[in-house]
């Protein structure tokens, strides 16, 4: 019983993309795009993020901005291109494959910089000396992130990013809006996300953003 148990969690296992590549998975992706599996269970990340909520959003959500990409982008000029290609030319895309592939793009780094596995939870120290440098402290770095993903309006993000002059911002965009595109704001390389939409967090945490913020 424990070698057929053994079995079927392997199969499982390897039905999921490796955590390591999932991200390049996407980036790579052109003319016909796919919704990949998460890379880890909908109740890996429980108690912070309910396996229902997981499951709604990857499945429905975020399945919903893939078809639509599609659809916006058959038989068009814009038809090969990556998403991060697509991005370099945001300020002349339509609004629908701006939108959804921000969406794609938005969700797919979203569900790769989270982790259940306990051992990638530290971050380097590296960037911790960085986040000092420009925060002051890991405590006021979090606490500047949640400000900005509590402050956020409606829907969007709060991202940690590499800015253009190398130095580390906190930031928020709009709806589908990312700092990868050729017309944000603050451009730069994300390196953190959290996901402002209500459906993110609201089956779990309801209307209290700052909760699920905190977790």
């Amino acid at each position: 019983m424990r070698t057929k148990i053994l079995a079927i969690f392997l199969l499982i296992t390897a039905q999921l993309p490796s955590q390591d590549d999932f991200l390049d998975r996407v980036n790579s992706q052109k003319t016909t795009f796919e919704l990949p599996p998460l890379p880890y269970s909908s109740h890996a990340l429980e108690p912070y993020i309910d396996a229902r909520t997981m499951e709604i959003h990857h499945d429905r959500h975020h399945k919903t901005y893939v078809d639509n990409l599609n659809k916006a982008i058959a038989n068009t000029q814009w038809t090969g291109k990556t998403l991060p290609e697509l991005f370099t030319q945001c300020s002349s895309l339509p609004i629908a494959i701006r939108n959804n592939a921000g969406g794609h793009w938005n969700h797919s780094f979203y569900w790769d910089i989270m982790t259940a596995d306990p051992h990638k939870r530290k971050m380097s120290e590296r960037l911790e000396k960085e986040i000092v440098k420009y925060f002051g402290s890991i405590a006021q770095c979090k606490e500047e992130f949640r400000n900005a993903g509590l402050q956020r309006f409606a829907s969007g993000y709060a991202w940690l990013i590499r800015a253009r002059d190398g130095s580390l911002k906190i930031i928020s965009t709009a709806n589908q809006d990312n700092p990868l595109m050729n017309d944000a704001q603050v451009q730069g390389s994300p390196i953190l996300i959290v996901d402002v939409w209500e459906h993110a967090y609201y089956l779990h945490y309801q209307n209290l953003r700052g909760d699920y913020l905190d977790a």
